[in-house]
């Protein structure tokens, strides 16, 4: 669980992850938020704000197994209940190292994989687009 917590006060440090309830809340309705991770002794109000911010932005919401204390150390505060990993990178990364630990995460982890792949195959595209628009889309000659 320590390398998750690391690998997301990293994510922090490049500003892909938003803390605290209102950002979290934002990113998801922004439909920004990849992955929602809830502290496991987090208030179950919160529990379960965190749950509807996930279906209002179509994004996954995890509860980790780590408590507030330990969420907070991780990403520089003293305690956080909730945070939203915004890169996609990032959040399959996360969720594979929180599957291989615990199998319950699994199906998550297969989740965000698709995600990813369509993310990664949107982007593409848009770099083509964008090649075509400055050069020229060029036709093959007749022969």
């Amino acid at each position: 669980m320590e390398h998750v917590l690391s690998m997301l006060g990293l994510a922090l440090k490049a500003g892909r992850v938003e803390v605290g309830e209102e950002p979290v809340g934002g990113a998801a309705r922004a439909k920004k938020a990849r992955v929602i991770f809830v502290a496991e002794d987090a208030a179950p109000s919160s529990q379960r704000r965190a749950f509807s911010f996930a279906q209002a932005g179509n994004c996954l919401c995890l509860t980790i197994p780590a408590d507030k204390d330990a969420l907070g150390s991780a990403l520089g505060r003293t305690s956080v209940a909730m945070c939203a990993v915004t890169d996609i990178g990032f959040a399959n990364a996360l969720v594979k190292k929180l599957a291989a630990k615990d199998e319950k995460f699994a199906p998550a982890a297969a989740a965000l994989d698709v995600k990813a792949a369509r993310a990664l195959e949107r982007k593409r595209e848009k770099e083509r687009h964008e090649k075509n628009v400055r050069r020229g889309k060029t036709k093959a000659k007749k022969q």
